[in-house]
């Protein structure tokens, strides 16, 4: 996996507004429908990671579990993000088949 290529599509989608970071934004993003793609932090605590991959799952929309939390709010020009959706086909379809990439 190119981490790098990956956290640069993630300010990529934040500039374009198709990438929405915050727990309560992201599981109100997922209910509503319009979730693409889903990444929480490595380092986020085991419930949030449950919380989101059952709801993720049960709706069928891939989830990743990488970086840490400083790195996803950097990517996103915040202090420090847990969890990112991503809002746009085009946008998670590339950084989803960067994720599965084997290093």
């Amino acid at each position: 996996m190119d981490s790098k290529k990956v956290l640069s599509f993630l300010g990529l989608a934040t500039r374009a507004g198709k990438l929405l970071s915050g727990e309560f934004v992201v599981e109100k993003t997922i209910k509503a429908g319009a979730a693409k793609l889903v990444i929480i932090s490595a380092d986020a605590s085991d419930n949030t990671k449950k919380k989101f991959g059952n709801m993720c799952t049960y709706r069928k929309i891939p989830i990743f579990y990488e970086f840490d939390r400083f790195e996803l709010g950097k990517a996103t020009g915040k202090e420090y993000r847990v969890s990112v959706v991503i809002t746009d086909e085009g946008f998670a379809e590339a950084i989803s088949s960067l994720l599965k990439m084997e290093v």
